[in-house]
């Protein structure tokens, strides 16, 4: 097993606690509404706190998949989401499991940083070209992004 890792920060022009709530503590609730290809999010195990597993059921090419996120850590004093896709048919085939760690921190503009730390632990001799981590920070930033401008839009949640 091979560990390649990666590292971003993504601005966004909200404050971290409601980027933080909306992306963590929400994440289940309102992720199905604005991003198209998850159709839904379940919890199959806790009550959202560490070690709860939810599935994710995402439309890919036509096809309906799933992922399953463990939540490894909360914090929501330091804004710090911690968790790991583990499973399920949505995960690339050559990969065993992927670690997030990511932290949502001021922004000197009065936005935020959501800043992220990944490692992909991938099954046997399996490599990850540079396409392949940039495709997968596009798909994370565009998350990031449709969360922004729904919460942009809806100054209350």
């Amino acid at each position: 097993m091979g560990v390649v890792t990666q590292e971003y920060a993504t601005p966004v022009a909200v404050p971290p606690a409601r980027l933080f709530k909306a992306m963590c503590l929400d994440f289940h609730n309102l992720i199905p509404k604005i991003v198209e290809s998850i159709q839904s999010i379940e919890f199959t195990h806790g009550d959202g706190g560490a070690g709860t597993i939810k599935k994710l059921t995402i439309l890919e090419g036509g096809e309906s998949k799933y992922i399953l996120h463990r939540v490894d850590e909360i914090d929501a004093e330091k804004f710090v989401y911690n968790f790991s896709i583990i499973g399920g048919t949505g995960l690339v085939e050559t990969l065993e499991k992927v670690q997030f760690e990511s932290q949502m921190v001021e922004a000197p503009n009065g936005g935020s940083l959501r800043k992220v730390h990944i490692q992909f632990f991938t099954k046997g001799d399996a490599k990850m070209s540079e396409q392949d981590l940039k495709t997968s920070q596009t798909k994370v930033e565009g998350v990031v992004k449709l969360v922004e401008a729904f919460l942009l839009a809806n100054p209350d949640y």
